[in-house]
């Protein structure tokens, strides 16, 4: 477990997580936001733990909206759903009476919304839409397709209710977003739009959902694997959002791994010279037959596992240097399902990723 420190620093006193920064905590606490951005390199398990994320914070009572982007209908595979429309739908229940409510953002309905709402539209949008307008200005000026987007998240984010405390629909948002290599741009879009759009509502908008993106109220987190490429990918992306000025939040190691040798074992597997007695009375004592293929295999499995932990050390080095919370979840080795994700929940919550 982990504890906070005085301003925002925090100590590691056990368990897997690494602190080593002072984490920005203007808002009381260093996860205490209203939008959580969780990004990370393709097959690193960004939407798993988005997903997990979204069943922490709900735990305890909130409602929390979990959304999407990319039109991949990954949150329903997750959450074992049916697809989802352009509408929230409620997808996980959390402990303590938390809900997670869950929407996959489209840009064309989210343009057809923006109309509707600002302009009164809605009827021209759809024969817009029915044109190919829509995909013709979103490919011709991308930013706008993220402008529209990012302004939808904003306003679920923003969104008032009289009726529940705080005054506002959901306690938290968090985006499963884009891939490290976009993410920056994707959040950016003031910079995208302005050479599209100096005033004018797109420009308004835009200004809008910059202003969601402040470190007292948002945070992106990267999600990596403890391999040479993820961890690259998150190096780069940490630099690149800290150039940008977005605001980072922590780093979250998925599928880690427990080293299975002691020290002195591994550094002998290394070098080949574990103690081919030693394992042949091991697999005999499994009941298997110590044969010389299966001494020699089971010494080579030991050397590239051996190998392994020294490249995980490595690459957690690598993290720890970005000066980052850092926060560790165990490979499954059956797959993930729904109750993988509380499970990661649990685990987020008793690293203290979330209060």
């Amino acid at each position: 477990m982990a504890r906070a420190g005085h301003a925002g620093t925090v100590e590691r006193v056990s368990g897997k997580r690494t602190v080593t920064e002072d984490s920005d905590d203007e808002a009381g606490g260093p996860w205490d936001r209203r939008l959580h951005i969780v990004t990370g390199k393709g097959g690193t398990g960004k939407t798993t733990m988005a997903g997990a994320l979204a069943v922490a914070l709900a735990t305890g009572g909130r409602r929390i909206l979990l959304t999407e982007v990319e039109g991949r209908q990954q949150i329903a595979q997750l959450f074992d759903t049916p697809p989802l429309p352009y509408q929230e739908r409620k997808v996980a229940s959390a402990p303590g009476g938390g809900e997670v409510f869950a929407l996959a953002i489209d840009a064309d309905e989210a343009l057809l919304e923006y109309l509707e709402m600002f302009y009164n539209l809605r009827r021209a949008g759809k024969a817009l839409s029915k044109i190919g307008a829509v995909d013709f200005a979103t490919t011709v000026a991308p930013g706008v397709r993220d402008v529209l987007l990012t302004g939808k998240v904003k306003e679920a984010v923003n969104r008032p209710d009289a009726t529940r405390p705080g005054g506002l629909a959901y306690d938290a948002v968090v985006l499963d977003a884009p891939p490290t290599g976009r993410i920056s741009r994707f959040l950016n879009v003031t910079a995208e739009v302005a050479g599209l759009a100096k005033m004018g509502p797109i420009r308004a908008q835009a200004d809008s959902v910059m202003a969601v993106l402040r470190p007292e109220r948002a945070a992106v987190h990267l999600v990596t694997l403890l391999e040479e490429m993820p961890v690259q990918e998150t190096v780069d992306g940490v630099a690149e959002l800290t150039r940008v000025g977005l605001p980072l939040g922590g780093v979250i190691v998925n599928m880690a791994r427990s080293p299975l040798l002691k020290a002195s074992q591994s550094r002998l597997a290394r070098r080949g010279e574990l103690d081919r007695e030693e394992l042949a009375a091991g697999i005999k004592e499994a009941g298997l037959e110590p044969t010389r293929d299966l001494v020699d295999a089971l010494a080579w499995e030991a050397a590239q596992h051996a190998d392994r932990v020294v490249l995980e050390t490595a690459e957690r080095a690598e993290i720890a240097a970005l000066g980052r919370p850092v926060y560790e979840m165990p490979l499954v080795a059956d797959g993930v399902d729904v109750g993988t994700i509380y499970r990661f929940a649990e685990m987020l919550r008793a690293q203290q990723m979330v209060g």
